[in-house]
């Protein structure tokens, strides 16, 4: 069924997400979908973090550049949550209030995987990480999160140079995988699970078929 009514002042868009490990073909799917959902007569505004507004161009630069070298795992988790904050701030609340489709290329399950599980920090630390994620986000969570699942060796195969993130050890990368995993199996209402090595189209019907319920019927 189409989401409820929002409260006064509540986004009245959708929110859809894609994570994955690296390589996994989130970017792809992304665009697929938006192609989609516009040839339904739909505003969408594809998106993504790192990256998608100017200061965060910025913050990308700092955090993936293999230039800036070693940074704390809270230095790190900090730049990505600033990067967060002002992404929703400037561009998906924006969107979703006047009702249109916002699709991200990582959100704050990204966070949680890579600079909580993947930096292996302490139960605690990771607690931390995500009630930062979740304060600069203003809680804003998505209403599906797509997660494009690859075996780590697979997806980083598919890069010829690295930045700071991708270059990271296969271990590091497996507890990234573990972490989308759980979180996708901790709330299965709001994710979908795929195989990332199926056919692009089989994943991209897989996706608009469970996004349709959410989407609000065409004028």
């Amino acid at each position: 069924m189409p989401p409820s009514a929002p409260a006064p002042g509540q986004p009245t868009g959708v929110f859809v997400c894609f994570e994955g490990g690296e390589g996994a073909g989130k970017s792809t799917q992304s665009r697929l979908l938006r192609e989609a959902l516009e040839a339904q007569g739909r505003e969408v505004v594809l998106t993504f973090e790192p990256g998608d507004t100017p200061v965060g161009a910025q913050l990308r630069r700092i955090v993936l550049s293999p230039e800036t070298g070693d940074l704390s795992p809270r230095t790190e988790a900090l730049i990505y949550a600033a990067d967060k904050a002002e992404h929703v701030h400037a561009l998906v609340q924006p969107a979703l209030a006047r009702g249109a489709v916002v699709v991200t290329d990582r959100y704050v399950d990204s966070t949680l995987a890579y600079q909580g599980a993947g930096r292996a920090v302490t139960d605690a630390d990771l607690a931390e990480v995500e009630r930062v994620a979740r304060w600069a986000t203003q809680d804003l969570r998505p209403h599906l999160t797509v997660v494009l699942d690859l075996d780590p060796a697979a997806g980083l195969a598919r890069f010829e140079g690295r930045d700071r993130i991708e270059a990271e050890g296969p271990q590091f990368h497996e507890r990234v995988r573990a972490a989308f995993l759980r979180m996708a199996a901790a709330d299965p209402e709001r994710y979908l699970v795929l195989d990332a090595r199926a056919p692009v189209d089989e994943i991209a019907a897989a996706v608009t078929d469970r996004l349709a319920p959410l989407l609000a019927p065409q004028a």
